[in-house]
């Protein structure tokens, strides 16, 4: 007999035990199978990871051509075609004359690790090594490796894991840069990258137009690197292929992953801009990074597999019509009462929540309600007093009805038992 206990599930305390209509067995579509023969609606996309629904059959079948054909190939020291095809299909997508070279890596964490690294040798080499800090911001979220650990901004128990974070900082987005153009009058010259996730996943905070501006000109006064965490923006999902795409300049570096492949494999890019990748070509430079599981056929299949899937269904236009129905939606949903605000940019969406007496509900309040609304048939993200609404791109009218609803009735639910 199978060993309930012996998985360690993310994320939640140990002792943590679940029912069969908490395990899932399958995915199909937009819905999730579950042991009791239940299923319900996904309405966070696979965690940001599925919007072409699970199960997509052009990247099932792309991966399944690729490990048959090259089960597995090494980036290490030498390329292999699918990577490279993957790289040049990833620099088209985002434009050449923004970005230059492609560095695979296997998760969003890893990838943040990554590109922390980049940017310290990028100065070490220049002849600039005093410049080691890296700055993100308040509330943000980039991962749980160490590195990446230390630079997201939301408390994640770094004290309890000895995370070194002298040399990272954090600034308020949401004082379009005071902050930061303050802390850079302090400490400019000794800034290696800035890290901003163009619509903060916890809580879905999209950065204003106010705050992007300031950010550009003060790279242009203090010559830091900008890192755009797109990991969970990317592909479509705030309207544009990239969120960044708005950005009156690009970012130095963009990371990438979750629907890079659709969830099917576990990969992350980072596309590299001119000023990086150019100085390390002149130099001659050796970045030292590698994971083994970086950039493998099978996830260099689905990378291009996604690419073509999201030509074809003319992603963008896709998007933006979908993020008009939510838009109108959770309209709704504040002049009824049901919640009191709404955050986030075009299919990446926050409900922000209040208990009767107008108070931002706490994190385990916050999870109540999650739960309320699973058990009336659809799952939802948890955020700082809000819950997320991260759709896949081919919700139909029916399954956008049935999102509503639950949603309704799981706040309805979950303020009367608190009352």
């Amino acid at each position: 007999m199978t060993d309930p206990h012996a998985l360690w599930t993310s994320m939640l305390p140990a002792d943590v035990t679940f029912a069969p209509d908490r395990v899932a067995v399958g995915a199909s579509g937009n819905r999730i199978e579950f042991a009791d023969g239940s299923t319900r609606l996904c309405a966070t996309s696979g965690l940001w990871n599925v919007p072409l629904g699970f199960g997509n059959a052009a990247v099932t079948e792309a991966v399944s051509r690729a490990t048959h054909d090259a089960s597995y190939l090494s980036l290490f020291r030498a390329p292999h075609r699918y990577a490279e095809n993957a790289a040049e299909a990833l620099i088209e997508l985002a434009k050449p004359s923004r970005y230059r070279r492609v560095i695979f890596s296997t998760s969003g964490g890893a990838a943040n690790d990554a590109a922390v690294k980049l940017a310290r040798q990028y100065w070490v080499q220049k002849g600039s090594g005093s410049r080691s800090l890296v700055v993100g911001l308040k509330g943000s979220y980039h991962g749980t490796m160490y590195g990446s650990h230390a630079l997201s901004g939301d408390e994640l128990h770094q004290a309890v894991y000895s995370v070194d974070r002298r040399s990272v900082r954090h600034v308020s987005h949401s004082d379009d840069g005071e902050e930061l153009a303050t802390l850079l009058s302090r400490e400019g010259s000794r800034v290696a990258s800035v890290v901003v996730e163009p619509v903060l996943g916890s809580g879905a905070y999209a950065l204003s137009d106010a705050f992007v501006h300031r950010l550009l000109a003060l790279r242009e006064e203090y010559g830091f690197l900008i890192v755009a965490d797109e990991v969970a923006t990317g592909f479509g999902r705030t309207g544009t292929m990239f969120a960044t795409d708005r950005w009156a300049a690009a970012p130095d570096v963009l990371i990438l992953s979750k629907a890079l492949t659709n969830g099917a494999m576990g990969a992350a890019a980072l596309l590299v801009g001119h000023r990086v990748a150019s100085e390390f070509v002149r130099g001659g430079w050796t970045f030292i990074h590698g994971e083994t599981q970086a950039g493998t056929p099978g996830c260099s299949a689905a990378i291009v597999a996604v690419i073509e899937e999201l030509h074809r269904i003319d992603v963008e236009s896709v998007t933006m019509s979908l993020a008009d129905e939510l838009s109108q939606l959770t309209t709704r949903l504040v002049s009824d009462g049901i919640v009191t605000g709404v955050t986030g940019r075009g299919c990446f969406l926050g409900l922000e929540l209040c208990d009767q007496d107008g108070n931002p509900l706490s994190g385990p309040e916050v999870l109540r309600v999650v739960s309320a609304v699973a058990a009336n048939g659809v799952l939802v993200q948890p955020g700082p007093s809000s819950i997320e609404l991260i759709p896949a791109y081919g919700f139909t009218p029916g399954e956008l009805v049935e999102m509503d609803t639950a949603v309704r009735a799981g706040v309805a639910q979950s303020r009367e038992t608190s009352a």
